[in-house]
C-alpha cells in the first residue's frame, strides 16, 4: 500500500523549532516531487514549501523564506522540513504530497497526500 506519512508536529513556543519528516511506505520518493502544504483552520491549504526530485529546485512561499528549510534523504525515503523561528502564524496542519514532474504551489497539481501533522506555535 503506497502511503505518505508525516511526523514531528508537535506544540512550541514563538521562536522555537521544529523539523517535519515525510516518509513514504510502499514506493520510493525518488521519482517525485515533494511539496509540503498547510492548512490553518478556517483557510484554504497553502503551499509552504517544494523539492525537486534531485533537491536542485527548491521554492518557499514568502512567508517562510529565512525561517524554514526543505531538505531530502532519498536512501531513508524521507523528505524533511526544518521550520525555525516559528511565529504563531505558521500553526496549522502540515501535510507533504507528490507530483511527477516540476515544483508547483499548488495543491490540485499534487497526487499522493499524507494525513498532517499539527503544528501549534503558542506561549
Amino acid at each position: 500500500q503506497l502511503q505518505l506519512v508525516e511526523s514531528g508536529g508537535g506544540l512550541v513556543q514563538p521562536g522555537g523549532s521544529l523539523r517535519l519528516s515525510c516518509t513514504a511506505s510502499g514506493f520510493t520518493l525518488d521519482y517525485y516531487v515533494i511539496g509540503w502544504f498547510r492548512q490553518a483552520p478556517g483557510k484554504e491549504r497553502e503551499g509552504v514549501s517544494c523539492i525537486s526530485r534531485s533537491g536542485a529546485i527548491i521554492n518557499y512561499a514568502d512567508s517562510v523564506k529565512g525561517r524554514f528549510t526543505i531538505s531530502r534523504d532519498n536512501a531513508k525515503n524521507t523528505v524533511y522540513l526544518h521550520m525555525n523561528s516559528l511565529k504563531p502564524e505558521d500553526t496549522a496542519v502540515y501535510y507533504c504530497a507528490t507530483r511527477r514532474n516540476w515544483c508547483s504551489s499548488y495543491p490540485s497539481d499534487f497526487g499522493s497526500w499524507g494525513k498532517g501533522t499539527q503544528v501549534t506555535v503558542s506561549s
